[in-house]
């Protein structure tokens, strides 16, 4: 056991005066880092001195034993330091977990408190510096991170993302020199204010998503060229291609027409157009959107969508583009019914075991053509099934040394029929090419070359990139990215306890402590 050599004179935390005149003494019990497994507590006679300097506010003050006491506190300094670690390593549930069987006796929120109660460390010189949002109450309070892009290491963390508190962070650090950020206006706005000196350089992932976007949106706008590029078989080849079928039925090599629909997308295109109209005007009124939502009965990221949107097609080709539940199951349907099967839910309960998610209702529905019409009905070819849209888009968005062989043909099909589809490839092939290559120079010839084209979606993509046009330039030059700032966001607040739900989610809200 070591022995505490207690000195004559202690002095005052406050003033820092040394003084002899002993107040009183007290017992002081603290606990202290296990032995063998076994806790430890030490027991200390304190004792209380008289402050003789009558300038200052402490009348008395108690006596601390250097590196291993600390005013108010029940535990030695190394017992608090071993708590911190693991509490920086592990976490709340963890850490307790693993301190009990060091024989540390520690809650979880001790744990969190100890860690909580560290000082910042010092932000130093900053050259390139990242930024991003998070969600600390997804839809109601969110912050700003701030990240050393040369360490990846957080430095501060800002309540709310506009751009006032930004730019007042920036203007205390003028010697940073780039900021990469995505692509939100608050966050340009902030440092064009706060730190006018640094380059702003646009996130690259943001760019190909936002080109993305548009990608789809040109493919949903020209979706029946996907319909037309689709070859219809002959009957042998639907055969042979939706050759499953349930129990001993033979199907046939015909197939039962369907009797020409209306225009299925008429009343549901009134429908959109009108709300687009509502919406709008409700907007320009100073409406907000969820009163608007609340107004029209539609769902408030319905009316957000249709508010931002500048054209009324948008809107309308989405909500015309959706794709039936059936649609992939078709070609196995008309085989069963050829071959003699009309009961719809017998036909339901079979499309149930190749995936069929849709309702007995939608089967009977698209059938019912058929048995009006069956005795006036003629064979037809099964038509082949056109790729979906997302399908597409993907394709268009993916590298072409990527694809598989069969991707690749359908791809070149669908390309052929449409000329605005095939020189949106060939304007995201350029656009990867000048991502990959770093070669932000080429920007301007390459909006100009979407521009000649008559592609609405991609003019709307190059319309966002010349507002921000110095930022975007600048992402695609230099070798700085926001993906460590994006990581972060995602590390932030995920719970370290490996059996908790919230450890599965990206983030969760900050009193939702394990």
């Amino acid at each position: 056991m070591k022995a505490v050599v207690a000195t004559k004179t202690a002095h005052c935390p406050r003033c820092g005066t040394g003084s002899e005149r002993v107040h009183s003494r007290y017992r002081r019990r603290l606990a202290d880092a296990a032995v063998a497994g076994r806790a430890m507590i030490l027991r200390l006679m304190v004792r209380r001195f008289f402050c003789v300097n009558s300038a200052c506010s402490a009348k008395t003050f108690a006596e601390q034993v250097d590196g291993l006491t600390t005013k108010r506190s029940r535990r030695t300094n190394q017992l608090t330091g071993m708590l911190t670690t693991i509490g920086l390593a592990l976490a709340g549930r963890a850490g307790a977990r693993v301190a009990r069987q060091l024989g540390l006796a520690a809650s979880r929120d001790t744990l969190l408190r100890l860690v909580r109660a560290l000082p910042d460390p010092p932000v130093g010189a900053v050259k390139v510096l990242g930024v991003d949002d998070f969600a600390v109450k997804r839809g109601r309070r969110y912050a700003t991170v701030l990240l050393d892009m040369a360490t990846h290491r957080p430095i501060d963390v800002l309540d709310g993302r506009e751009a006032d508190t930004l730019a007042q962070w920036l203007a205390a650090h003028p010697e940073i020199e780039i900021i990469t950020r995505d692509r939100a206006g608050a966050y340009a706005e902030g440092a064009r204010r706060g730190a006018p000196q640094a380059t702003q350089c646009a996130d690259r992932w943001h760019l190909w998503h936002n080109l993305g976007q548009a990608v789809d949106k040109t493919v949903i706008a020209h979706r029946a060229c996907l319909n037309v590029s689709a070859t219809p078989t002959t009957d042998s080849e639907g055969e042979k291609r939706n050759s499953r079928t349930i129990g001993n039925a033979t199907p046939t090599s015909t197939a039962r027409a369907r009797p020409a629909p209306e225009d299925k997308y008429s009343r549901l295109r009134t429908r959109t157009l009108e709300r687009y109209d509502a919406v709008q005007r409700l907007h320009r009124q100073g409406i907000g959107l969820r009163t608007i939502a609340k107004e029209l009965g539609i769902d408030r990221k319905t009316a957000r969508r249709f508010a931002t949107a500048t054209d009324p097609e948008d809107v309308i080709a989405a909500a015309t583009s959706r794709i039936s539940l059936l649609d992939e199951h078709i070609p196995h349907l008309l085989q069963r019914w050829n071959a003699g099967c009309t009961d719809v839910a017998v036909l339901t309960a079979e499309l149930r075991q190749f995936g069929y998610r849709g309702s007995q209702r939608t089967v009977y529905r698209y059938l019912q053509p058929f048995r009006d019409g069956r005795e006036t009905s003629r064979p037809v070819a099964i038509p082949s099934k056109a790729p979906k849209i997302r399908t597409v888009t993907a394709w268009i968005m993916r590298d072409p040394d990527t694809l598989a062989h069969d991707d690749s043909q359908q791809l070149a099909a669908n390309l052929a029929h449409c000329p605005e589809l095939e020189a949106t490839r060939r304007h995201v092939g350029a656009f990867a090419v000048m991502m990959r290559d770093l070669r932000g120079d080429r920007l301007a010839e390459w909006i100009a070359q979407v521009r000649s084209d008559t592609l609405p979606a991609l003019h709307s993509f190059v319309t966002g990139l010349e507002h921000d046009l110095a930022a975007v330039t600048a992402g695609l030059t230099l070798p700085c990215s926001n993906g460590p700032t994006e990581g972060t966001v995602n590390k932030l607040l995920r719970c370290s306890n490996g059996r908790c739900s919230a450890a599965r989610k990206p983030t969760f809200s900050g009193n939702e402590f394990c």
